[in-house]
């Protein structure tokens, strides 16, 4: 699995990156602009599984584990939803895709490149109405959800940025009372590349009942999995 990741993150991005002159990211994007229908999320969804397995391996979440990440949302039915780690947009497009109407989205993306690119994917998307892009580091934005941006509390958490960030974010929303009783946190990577810290602090917490569901990396034949860990107050 890390070898794999060395040659497609690495080696072949940077080769290809140099030729092409461009990212990509925005090579991703121009594939979902030439091939997907705008303005419907299923497709974009689609087109970018698409391209990530036949064409180049990218960090979205993908369509084996995107389906966990489906029924999750489903489930919780929010009204307000973080996702931290936007990258090119594609789990925020999944996501919104499946809000109820008047429901919205809010999204953190460190990286401005990957900001860029993924707000030209939620509009083609057609779902900016429901999506709002926060740019800056999660420890910033966090803090500024209450006054800055209306947020009471969170019904759903998508954790899927650094992972050495999962453990402190998870104590900052609920040092930030951002969680309620029956709040639903759903993190990805957490066997490959591996969050074990956050699973060691969610299941060895009294505040959360946990499950894990088995998976793979996305586009790869790689284990990881997926936790779910539900705020018990």
């Amino acid at each position: 699995g890390t070898a794999a990741l060395i040659w497609n993150e690495i080696i072949r991005e940077k080769v290809t990156n140099f030729i092409m002159n461009q990212s990509k990211e925005q090579r991703i994007l121009n594939f979902v602009l030439q091939n997907a229908v705008r303005g419907d999320p299923c497709s974009v969804v689609h087109t970018i599984d698409k391209y990530c397995s036949q064409k180049e391996w990218a960090m979205n979440v993908g369509n084996e584990k995107g389906l966990i990440l489906d029924k999750t949302v489903e489930e919780a039915n929010p009204s307000v939803a973080l996702e931290l780690g936007t990258y090119c947009g594609y789990s925020a497009v999944r996501i919104s895709r499946l809000l109820k109407a008047g429901a919205r989205l809010l999204t953190v993306e460190f990286n401005p490149e990957f900001a860029a690119i993924a707000k030209q994917m939620i509009e083609f998307a057609g779902v900016q109405d429901k999506v709002k892009l926060l740019e800056g580091s999660s420890e910033e934005i966090i803090p500024q959800l209450k006054k800055k941006y209306e947020v009471d509390t969170l019904d759903f958490v998508f954790l899927d940025h650094w992972k050495d960030r999962y453990t402190p974010d998870t104590i900052l929303l609920q040092e930030c009372n951002l969680l309620r009783k029956g709040s639903v946190l759903l993190a990805d990577n957490v066997i490959f590349p591996g969050a074990p810290d956050f699973l060691n602090y969610v299941r060895k917490s009294p505040h959360f009942q946990c499950t894990n569901y088995p998976s793979h990396l996305e586009y790869m034949q790689v284990e990881d999995a997926m936790e779910k860990a539900v705020f018990l107050g």
